[in-house]
């Protein structure tokens, strides 16, 4: 152990073997447990796999590694030898100095070059691990010196920036010790990491959602729910309903690309089966640090029986609010409290937001215990509400026949010239029209778009009158008798750190066309786009307004996104901002970082398929 790892925390680990199997095992795929106490030093039991590091000084080796968690071996992209790479325990106020060698094999299907990503870190450009942005990778056989004053505290995690690793395995999480004292007491820590697996090669699985990007949705409608939708709605409701969606040429059931159709949900690198513990002594605080390390996830998590109090977003502290559960997107944190009492076990239960699987572990008194687990939630049906595009009426049917033509996605968009903001918190949406461009844009309230839409064969809908909808718990969440955490519940227990009013307003359309998966900003993808320039020292203000059926989770790198509320004011500090349909928010960022940074969205496949820009601050 070495004399500089921290003293506040304590806690075992599960080793992994070279070769593993988790389906009914304890242990699956990596790290069985990343569980400590406060205030005391670790106590590791890792049979030589070094799966927690602290202190300044870290060796990290990039490699491959076979992983089972299926039933079929495949080959992950590792750190260190484990999935998820090993947990990091940086202290604020240091300087780390992280070596980390590419030991890929010649023949990998994963590519020669690699990176690491500080996620939601503070850092210089260089450092920043964006390969063609901030440096040019780490080529097989090299080692790159990663070095940088820690700024911060909180839960983080960390990936690869190249390619589709991520996918394969390359994530880890990341803990920085705060300076100052916490607003909080615990007994117990431990890390939840989220993910998404596939044995699918990544890299495949990105040109069949080109070719078919509907293939993991097995629940399209089918005859027996349309007479159900008959005898509810009447026939000319349910006749107009086919008739849109069908001229949107999208479905729907289409809440997510990739579902558990496809995909194996893992905990701290362990299935359901495994059933990754925590253990816990009754009436004890134990703090929970989520992360979302997944590709292309959003998880709805809860924990029958105990109530969670959040501390904690993108490791930033907040007011505490207690909720029953939360949607975490791809790439979030959020720390919670829960004090478990009055039984042996809880069930830890993490769905996915398509309905389609979950994973889930347990708190318990003692090892091989189990709570019961939940059957999964009734998979959502979209509504135009939903995507932002809504009519009245319990089917969005309120439409007339004018108002059905205008819904179509077909032919060329009517774009404008850019918008105002508008802060209302509340509104109805409904889809711009295509062809059929007779509206009046200079409507009271009616949301413009860039011109680079107009016309535009990447973009296959626009929304009219987004909202916020911070107040939102979002689609599948509402009215399911649980108190579910909002966007609004989220408030910094600071005030706005910079304190000026932002200078200018740069707006953003999210931008997309389902068929032919292409997402972009403004309908130009990245390929196509000139940065967005920042002058060094600004205060200014992003406004993101999502034109697509799908959630995008925004992340800038480098700079904090600090989230205004629906009235303007600052109310909370991310690093990552989570865009449901129909929704246009707002949040201000400070350029205090010189360099070339990357802004994107964090579902991976998206990302690769253009919805990613660069950012340049400049003196």
């Amino acid at each position: 152990m070495s004399s500089d790892s921290f003293d506040r925390v304590a806690g075992g680990l599960l080793a992994p073997s070279r070769r593993r199997f988790v389906q009914g095992l304890a242990a699956g795929g990596a790290v069985a447990a990343l569980g400590f106490w406060p205030r005391y030093s670790w106590a590791v039991n890792a049979q030589g796999v070094p799966n927690i590091l602290s202190g300044t000084e870290f060796d990290l080796t990039i490699g491959e590694t076979p992983m089972n968690f299926t039933g079929a071996t495949r080959t992950a992209i590792t750190v260190n030898g484990s999935v998820p790479a090993p947990l990091l325990r940086w202290r604020e106020g240091t300087t780390v100095n992280l070596r980390v060698r590419n030991a890929l094999p010649p023949n990998s299907i994963h590519g020669h070059s690699t990176s690491i990503h500080w996620h939601g870190i503070l850092l210089p450009a260089n450092m920043d691990g964006v390969p063609g942005l901030s440096f040019d990778g780490i080529d097989r056989g090299e080692t790159y010196h990663y070095r940088f004053n820690v700024v911060q505290g909180g839960t983080y995690w960390y990936h690869s920036h190249t390619a589709f690793q991520e996918q394969a395995g390359l994530y880890g999480p990341l803990v920085i010790e705060p300076l100052e004292p916490e607003p909080f007491a615990y007994d117990r820590d431990y890390v939840v990491m989220l993910t998404d697996w596939t044995d699918l090669d990544p890299t495949y699985l990105f040109a069949r959602l080109k070719k078919m990007s509907d293939f993991d949705n097995y629940a399209k409608q089918t005859v027996g729910d349309f007479f159900e939708d008959v005898q509810q709605h009447g026939l000319t409701a349910t006749l107009q309903n086919r008739k849109m969606w069908g001229e949107m040429r999208m479905t729907p059931t289409d809440l997510s690309d990739v579902n558990g159709n496809t995909y194996t949900y893992l905990m701290n690198g362990t299935t359901s089966l495994g059933n990754w513990t925590g253990l816990f002594r009754s009436g004890e605080k134990v703090r929970l640090r989520f992360i979302n390390g997944s590709s292309m996830t959003h998880f709805d998590v809860r924990i029958p029986g105990l109530k969670m109090t959040v501390v904690a977003a993108d490791g930033q502290y907040v007011h505490p609010v207690s909720v029953d559960e939360f949607r975490i997107a791809t790439a979030e944190t959020f720390d919670v409290i829960v004090e478990p009492s009055g039984q042996d076990a809880f069930t830890i239960f993490a769905q996915d937001l398509g309905r389609t699987g979950y994973v889930s572990g347990t708190l318990a008194v003692r090892e091989g215990l189990r709570a019961p687990v939940p059957s999964v939630d009734p998979k959502p049906i979209l509504t135009m509400d939903d995507m932002g595009h809504g009519m009245m009426g319990g089917m969005d049917h309120g439409a007339t026949g004018h108002d059905m033509a205008a819904m179509s996605s077909a032919g060329a968009m009517a774009g404008t010239q850019h918008a105002g903001m508008d802060h209302s918190q509340h509104g109805t949406s409904s889809m711009k029209p295509g062809p059929m461009a007779t509206m009046d844009h200079g409507a009271a309230g009616m949301q413009q778009h860039p011109a680079s839409e107009e016309g535009n064969p990447l973009v296959d809908m626009q929304t009219m009158n987004p909202a916020p909808k911070l107040d939102d718990p979002g689609i599948g969440l509402r009215d399911n008798g649980r108190r579910v955490l909002t966007y609004a519940d989220l408030r910094s227990t600071f005030r706005d750190p910079d304190g000026r009013e932002p200078g200018r307003t740069v707006e953003l359309h999210l931008t997309g066309h389902m068929e032919r998966f292409a997402w972009s900003f403004d309908g130009m993808k990245f390929s196509d786009a000139e940065p967005l320039r920042l002058n060094y020292g600004e205060r200014m203000r992003i406004v993101l307004v999502n034109d697509t059926m799908m959630t995008h989770p925004i992340h800038l790198h480098g700079m904090w996104s600090d989230l205004e509320d629906a009235d303007g004011n600052f109310q909370v500090r991310k690093h990552t901002i989570d865009m449901p349909p129909g929704t246009k928010r707002s949040y201000r960022v400070r350029a205090d970082a010189l360099g070339r940074w990357a802004y994107h969205c964090h579902l991976l496949y998206h990302m690769e398929a253009g919805m990613f820009r660069e950012v340049q601050v400049k003196e």
